[in-house]
């Protein structure tokens, strides 16, 4: 038996462990998920009159000695983790968290430092009555694995995004958010939310009726009856989320690497952007992103992002011991306009210049065998906003780059002329799976070495037809899956996820394109330590 088989086999005898201790925390998170539950309220499970965690647990941005653990309360409470090698808790080491208030909407998180690595941490929280510490109300807890610090460990994880979009939210006769839950039976070391988390600006309405005549049932809420403009209904987009017991059993197992993409704002934002949507009240985007950038702080745990501060970032490297680094872009907040993307120099290209820089700068300084570059928008899918303007990045030109191509040029040829290996591209937005390879020998502009694109999602969402390509930089299609009408519900299928596994023996990559409730619809095996593939 190989190294990565027992690996294996002690991962999944770890994982009965992990179910063993969530019966408890679950339990608490599960106080949400009853038969007749009303929109908008969350029934109590808590000791009467003391702090409740009723929207469970989550973690997140986890490495080999650290992570993020997350909370809400219903009331003003002191946030305390325990954190324990067993399930039993005997000897809990503690962690005293912030005071959780109306200012970040009674949300926290907790940063955990000098954990073991590679090993399974147990938690739970505990809120306590800020003017009496004794009385605390239920603890919630939940469980992660750190990042191993041995090669023969072997990495997991899976990716998406695109959650509760284009009217389809928690269907409680279809089981709800099923992605999640057949995600938490994968039993992934993390999952990367590649964007689209919330979608602040797609009201969700009690029905709607499909086209064969079925009708879609949704769980709804008062916030999420319109578009999101305040800073109060920009957080009831994502505690909507959050009433789906399979999102809270899934956040109180799996941590999360999460990035934003344009629907935690409003469709195809840019900065400086000013509306012209009768939905809107509020016609400035950048007052709006202000508003939903606090709200995304608040509620997933980012080592990069903390609620009330205006500093901060959502672009980072989480480093997953020495098989994978995870680079986290962020291709919303320093874009220029959108428009059709011809523009023969484009210094801010769809990164900005010192996002650019950071990201050449890092991943010539990772020596991890795998860089897998997390972008929450694809490369050379024509993704237009509008008759003439362009969204993401690839303008629909076949010959050579101009906009923001120009940008994701000089990216490329600095992996090749630096000779950083192990570049993996995974990203969602789109609503369908693909496989994209980038090949120079198809490509207008060939100064780079050959990489792949994977793209997986919604998890939740409407699905849609495939972008066209953009010749620039030679993408060969070589899998897809999507449907042939638009806004195909949840109900019909096309809900996909990926996976990614990384051999801790030889160090191959193999990612899995994955249907919810569907077998593997695609598999591709990468080799480490080359520049291109």
């Amino acid at each position: 038996m190989t190294d990565m088989h027992q690996a294996r086999e002690a991962r999944e005898g770890r994982a009965t462990g992990r179910r063993a201790v969530l019966r408890g925390g679950v339990a608490a998170a599960a106080g949400l998920a009853v038969p007749g539950i009303v929109a908008g309220a969350a029934p109590a499970f808590a000791l009467s009159g003391r702090p409740a965690a009723r929207w469970g647990v989550q973690a997140g941005d986890v490495t080999t000695s650290s992570g993020l653990v997350w909370v809400r309360s219903d009331r003003p409470a002191r946030m305390i983790v325990e954190t324990s090698a067993t399930e039993s808790f005997r000897r809990p080491r503690r962690w005293y968290g912030p005071l959780l208030g109306p200012g970040t909407d009674h949300t926290g998180t907790t940063a955990l430092h000098g954990l073991p690595p590679g090993e399974q941490v147990h938690y739970r929280v505990l809120l306590a009555d800020p003017h009496d510490p004794r009385r605390t109300g239920e603890p919630v807890a939940g469980t992660f694995r750190t990042a191993p610090a041995r090669r023969r460990d072997g990495v997991r994880f899976v990716w998406s995004g695109d959650l509760a979009g284009q009217g389809w939210g928690i269907n409680p006769g279809l089981g709800g958010y099923r992605a999640f839950a057949e995600m938490r039976r994968r039993d992934p070391d993390f999952f990367l939310f590649s964007g689209d988390t919330v979608y602040a600006d797609g009201p969700i309405e009690e029905s709607v009726t499909l086209p064969d005549g079925s009708v879609y049932h949704n769980v709804t809420t008062p916030e999420k009856r319109k578009v999101a403009e305040t800073l109060d209904e920009y957080r009831g987009n994502f505690r909507y989320n959050l009433l789906d017991e399979n999102l809270r059993r899934f956040n109180a197992q799996v941590p999360t690497i999460v990035q934003w993409d344009d629907h935690e704002v409003t469709n195809n934002w840019y900065p400086g952007e000013i509306l012209a949507d009768d939905r809107y009240t509020e016609k400035s985007v950048d007052v709006l992103a202000g508003r939903a950038r606090q709200a995304f702080a608040e509620y997933f745990p980012i080592s990069t992002l903390r609620p009330g501060r205006r500093e901060g970032r959502v672009h980072r490297v989480v480093r997953h011991g020495p098989l994978l680094d995870v680079f986290v872009l962020d291709m919303r907040t320093f874009r220029n306009a959108n428009s059709p993307g011809r523009q023969p120099d484009d210094a801010q290209g769809i990164l900005g210049r010192e996002q650019l820089d950071w990201l050449k700068r890092e991943l010539s300084r990772s020596r991890a065998v795998w860089k897998v570059i997390a972008a929450d928008m694809p490369i050379g899918l024509v993704v237009p906003d509008g008759e003439t303007d362009i969204e993401a990045i690839a303008n629909g030109d076949p010959g050579a780059p101009l906009g923001r191509e120009l940008q994701i040029a000089e990216l490329l040829r600095f992996i090749k002329r630096r000779r950083i290996t192990g570049t993996v591209w995974l990203t969602a937005d789109v609503h369908y799976t693909s496989a994209q390879h980038y090949r120079p020998e198809l490509a207008a502009f060939g100064d780079f070495e050959p990489f792949w694109e994977f793209v997986s999602g919604p998890l939740n969402a409407g699905a849609f037809p495939a972008n066209a390509l953009d010749g620039t930089f030679g993408p060969d299609r070589v899998f897809v899956k999507a449907p042939e009408a638009s806004n195909v519900s949840p109900a019909e299928g096309y809900q996909f996820y990926g996976e990614v596994e990384i051999d801790g023996d030889g160090g191959e990559l193999t990612v899995r394109l994955r249907e919810v409730d569907g077998p593997v619809l695609f598999s591709k095996t990468l080799q480490p330590g080359r520049v291109g593939q």
